[in-house]
């Protein structure tokens, strides 16, 4: 049911849509955290030093591509913290939205650059490449394709 339908004042669909956020940034914080954390842990295992200069470079991208995700999920908590009681719940919702669409992205990019290298390690490259092909694949018909249908139905 669209927002127009509901019986609320703006500024409790803000609360309302401010909720619905949350739960969202629950779900991928815990897992982007996860994901970073494991890679941070990768060069002190034993297998790392087998890595070569490419496997070790796209490491330290997707550490770096890791940690930035983090800091998106994690943006729209701080500009809570500095907005709070300000009557910008309007706008932290919008920023909050933007930030959520943003980390999607990026956890897609940074999920399809794990399974590469992880296949990379295990098969060889032109294995890596297809397994990373068929991720943005499916990604794309699960995070850009189904919402849409669904939308419109």
């Amino acid at each position: 049911m669209p927002d127009d339908d509901r019986d609320e004042s703006p500024d409790e669909r803000a609360d309302r849509n401010w909720d619905e956020l949350l739960q969202e940034l629950r779900v991928s914080q815990t897992g982007v955290q996860l994901l970073a954390g494991f890679l941070a842990t990768l060069p002190f295992q034993s297998g790392f030093d087998k890595l070569d200069g490419f496997q070790r470079g796209w490491y330290v991208g997707l550490l770096a591509l890791a940690f930035t995700t983090v800091g998106v999920t994690l943006a729209p908590v701080a500009i809570h913290r500095r907005v709070f009681q300000d009557g910008a719940k309007p706008e932290l919702v919008r920023a909050g939205h933007r930030l959520t669409m943003a980390a999607l992205v990026l956890i897609s990019v940074m999920l399809g650059g794990i399974l590469f290298l992880v296949v990379d390690v295990v098969y060889d490259r032109w294995a890596a490449a297809a397994s990373a092909l068929a991720s943005v694949v499916v990604l794309v018909v699960l995070l850009v394709a189904l919402p849409a249908r669904v939308a419109r139905d």
